[in-house]
Formats: C-alpha cells, sequence, structure tokens
C-alpha cells in the first residue's frame, strides 16, 4: 500500500515533534506492508529531497511564511502528482495551507489525518479560517486523536468524535543509541550531583520560565537539554535570579541525552499551554523507566504520565507546586523508583512504535477497503 504523508516541514529540514512522529508511522509501517512518502516544504528543495531510513523526503520549494504558515506554489503541483500516485493521503493538522491543496487537488483518495494540535498561538486568525478547516475536517474519512485526553478536551475534536481513533504516538526503542562509555563519563563529568532533566526545544508553551522560578526551592540540579526560540530569555532569568542549580547543556547529541536520561532522578515537563499536545519526550523518559513530572494542561501529557502511577501531575504555572514534585523525588528514592518502572511498563503497554504502526496499518487498510 502506498501512503503520502503530507505536513509543512519534515526531515532534514526540521525535527521537532511531528516530523519525529511521521518518521516514526513510515517506519513502522513500513513493517506492515506501507510504501511511504512524505511531502513538505522547504528552502533548498533539490538537496533534501532524498531516500530517508526506508521512504522517500520529498520537498516543494518554500516561498513564504506568515504566522507558522508555510506557502509554497510548487506544493499544488506536486501534491497533485504524488497524490495519484498514492492509495491514501495522510495529513498532519494543523496547517491551513494544507487544507487549501486537498481541495484544489480533488486526489479522490482515500484520507486521514492525525491531529496533533488545536490552534493556540495563531487565535486571532481562527475565526477566519475555522470555516476551511470544519470543511477540511469533515472531507477527510478519518481523524486520529494521539490520546484520549486531547479527543475529550478539543473543543474542534469533540464535533467529529464519530470519526475519531485514538492512536497514541509511539517509539522504536531500538532507534535510540546506547551510550558510550565516553558518554556517560561526560554526563557524570557535567552534572555532578542529582538532577532532574527537562529535555526539548525551548518554546514559550514549554513552562520552562516556571521552572527555573521552582528551582529557587529544589533541592537538586535542574538541567535543561535542547535549544529554542527563547534559550536567550530563559539563560537571562536564570542569571538574574541566582539559580546557580539550572544548568543550560544547549543542543546535545542523542547518545549524551540517553546517557542523562540513564542518569537522572526524574524527568521534569513543565509545559503549561495547550499547545503541547503530547509531549515526546515524556515518552522518551517513560521509555527509560523514570519517574515524570507534567503539569494537567487537559492534553496528552497527563496520558502519557498518568497521575501517582507514573509520577506527578501538578497545576500548570505553579512554581511552589512544581518545586514540591521535584523535592518528592529527592527525597522519596523508592516512592521514585516505582513510579519509573510503572511508566516503564505503561510505554512497553501503550507506547511502542510498533502498536502505533500496526494500528496505523490496519487503519490504511480500513478506509482502502471503503473506497474499493
Amino acid at each position: 500500500m502506498k501512503v503520502l504523508h503530507f505536513f509543512k516541514t519534515y526531515w532534514p529540514d526540521t525535527f521537532g515533534g511531528v516530523e519525529r512522529t511521521i518518521h516514526a508511522i513510515a517506519e513502522s509501517t513500513a513493517r506492515h506492508g506501507v510504501e511511504t512518502q512524505v511531502l513538505s516544504l522547504s528552502r533548498t528543495p533539490e538537496e533534501n529531497t532524498r531516500r530517508l531510513d526506508g521512504h522517500v523526503a520529498q520537498k516543494a520549494r518554500l516561498d513564504l511564511e506568515l504566522a507558522s504558515t508555510g506557502f509554497s506554489r510548487e506544493a499544488f503541483r506536486k501534491f497533485g502528482a504524488l497524490a495519484r500516485q498514492a492509495d491514501l493521503v495522510h495529513y498532519h493538522f494543523p496547517w491551513p495551507f494544507m487544507d487549501v491543496v486537498h481541495f484544489q487537488s480533488r486526489h479522490g483518495k482515500p484520507a486521514v489525518v492525525t491531529y496533533h494540535s488545536d490552534i493556540v498561538k495563531q487565535r486571532l486568525i481562527l475565526p477566519f479560517y475555522r470555516p476551511l478547516m470544519m470543511r477540511f475536517l469533515r472531507a477527510v474519512d478519518a481523524i486520529v486523536a494521539t490520546s484520549p485526553n486531547y479527543l475529550d478536551s478539543s473543543p474542534v475534536l469533540r464535533a467529529f468524535r464519530a470519526k475519531s481513533k485514538i492512536i497514541p504516538i509511539g517509539i522504536d526503542e531500538g532507534a535510540y543509541p546506547t551510550p558510550s562509555a565516553a558518554d556517560d563519563v561526560w554526563c557524570r563529568s557535567t552534572v555532578a550531583e542529582p538532577f532532574v532533566l527537562f529535555v526539548g526545544v525551548l518554546r514559550y508553551y514549554k513552562g520552562l520560565d516556571v521552572l527555573i522560578h521552582a528551582a529557587g526551592q529544589a533541592r537538586c540540579k535542574i538541567v535543561i537539554a535542547g535549544s529554542g526560540p527563547v534559550e536567550r530569555e530563559l539563560r537571562q532569568q536564570a542569571e538574574t535570579l541566582g539559580r546557580d542549580n539550572v544548568i543550560f547543556l544547549g543542543e546535545i547529541a542523542e547518545p549524551r541525552k540517553m546517557a542523562l536520561l540513564r542518569t537522572c532522578l526524574g524527568f521534569v515537563f513543565p509545559s503549561n499551554q495547550r499547545s503541547e499536545a503530547y509531549g515526546l519526550s515524556l515518552a522518551e523518559a517513560a521509555m527509560c523507566g523514570k519517574p515524570l513530572i507534567s503539569c494537567e494542561i487537559g492534553t496528552g501529557t497527563s496520558y502519557v504520565n498518568e497521575a501517582g502511577r507514573t509520577g506527578l501531575v501538578v497545576p500548570p504555572s505553579d512554581p511552589i507546586r512544581l518545586a514540591e514534585a521535584i523535592n518528592r523525588l529527592v527525597d522519596w528514592p523508592t516512592e521514585a523508583a516505582s513510579w519509573g518502572r510503572a511508566a516503564r511498563d505503561r510505554y512497553v503497554r501503550l507506547f511502542t512504535a510498533e502498536r502505533m504502526g500496526k494500528s496505523y496499518a490496519e487503519l490504511y487498510r480500513q478506509l482502502g477497503s471503503r473506497k474499493d
């Protein structure tokens, strides 16, 4: 079966959460006989059109970006040609330009959309986009929510519950490197004391400013690994507040990330807005058997981290409660270890790439058989 994925960005141009999810879907469905192409926009389409890990990353030239939405004249032609070759089209929402391309192409193929997030930051454009959005979501054959929490809490998804299916995002443990002895030495020398860890892109909705405030009451080091748009402001905040226990590592290689995950007391994920729809980093920490700390924002973060079983879920934007949760990992190591074992069990049961790939392959075939 041939499947075409369509999203605004993809490897090797960008490596965000949606891109990682598309890659995991492509890899895991390949084991079930699915052949994948991914069309996305790129400033260097000739250079970045390539074969990646068993599937093809196709590129159309990015002409401009407006309100986090990429536009491309070339995408209309390329999408139409690739959709004609495919048995099914798999969209990744939100991306308003994608909706326009879908209707212009009139490809007539079965279509599924993975609904990654409500539109949160660009609320001012939502009244103008909403009619097109609702028409697009009505037009596709199936909608996938990545957690029951998001399906229940999204006012948009509630309108399409009848054709919605829940498929949690899964990750492949075998795709992660094993840290070398040198990576372990680097980890111990970089952070000599007990620490909790955050890994991810440093964005406005990650709640890291709250974490830096909480660090004043935390009885351990707090390691922040990653880079992003708000990195400068966060470093300045930590310096201004004198948070000597906050360590910024910047972008790190995957083996070093795994060394940190293996060594940390637990994983803290303070995202405080609905733009954080799932939290792949939480799933990675669960895979590594670490206790989790996250915030209740009505999204998939509280599905990956089940309160009281795999860790602690605290109110968003509350540095006092966040610090208390961090200190609980420090003060109650036996309880923390129990949460870590439960997190690992939950990963094996719900969040593997194999489980996700099987679910998507079954959905593809169901939709394909309806059109035959």
